[in-house]
């Protein structure tokens, strides 16, 4: 087969594809995601009764900056990895930054309370429950990314599946924020940070089949 041929039998029924079509499957999954695990939440859970004086407090803010920029880290990660032959080098500088910004805030808070009181602000009253129910609401957001990633080209399955556990943990602990009664940032920089690592440890070690081509 002369050259000429087979280039124009490779590019056969050949069509564009269509722009930022990863950007569309990602907003879709995190929006379905994020849906089922409020729905989850209201079902199980509950609102916190509180949340319009909580709204006030500046640590609910910086809780929800803190889940929020997982969020956006999670979601750079996944996109990066979802695209063969993406540059990864700044990708755990994005992942590494929110939890050392929240780990500081802790160091500071334990430092300048009372010895009496750094145990409560490390435990809280929720430290034996918070991480799994993270893990919980993360599982509905966790079925929505694997199937945006899949419909890509990861290339690294374990790295892809750790990225979409951790985008899935970061998006469950966003909808938890809003139950969660736990405002101290040790407690936050600890059991927020485990509930998300668990659906990323989960996610890295599932990746090899889950996103298998």
């Amino acid at each position: 087969m002369k050259t000429d041929d087979l280039i124009t039998l490779l590019a056969t029924g050949i069509e564009a594809v269509e722009p930022r079509v990863a950007e569309r499957r990602y907003a879709k999954a995190i929006g379905v995601g994020m849906a089922g695990a409020a729905v989850l939440m209201v079902m199980l859970l509950h609102v916190r009764a509180d949340l319009a004086e909580a709204a006030l407090l500046p640590m609910f803010w910086v809780k929800l900056g803190f889940v929020g920029s997982l969020l956006l880290a999670g979601v750079f990660a996944s996109m990066r990895l979802s695209r063969p032959g993406a540059r990864i080098d700044s990708v755990p500088v994005f992942l590494v930054l929110p939890v050392l910004v929240m780990w500081i805030l802790a160091a500071f808070a334990l430092i300048t309370a009372n010895a009496d009181q750094r145990m409560a602000l490390l435990l809280g009253k929720t430290w034996s429950s918070c991480p799994f129910l993270i893990a919980m609401l993360s599982l509905p957001v966790f079925v929505a990314v694997i199937w945006a990633m899949k419909g890509l080209a990861p290339t690294r399955p374990h790295q892809a599946g750790f990225a979409a556990g951790l985008l899935s943990g970061a998006t469950a602990a966003f909808v938890y924020s809003f139950h969660c009664p736990e405002s101290a940032a040790p407690f936050i920089g600890l059991w927020y940070t485990l509930g998300i690592l668990i659906p990323a440890i989960f996610g890295a070690s599932l990746g090899r089949w889950l996103l298998r081509w």
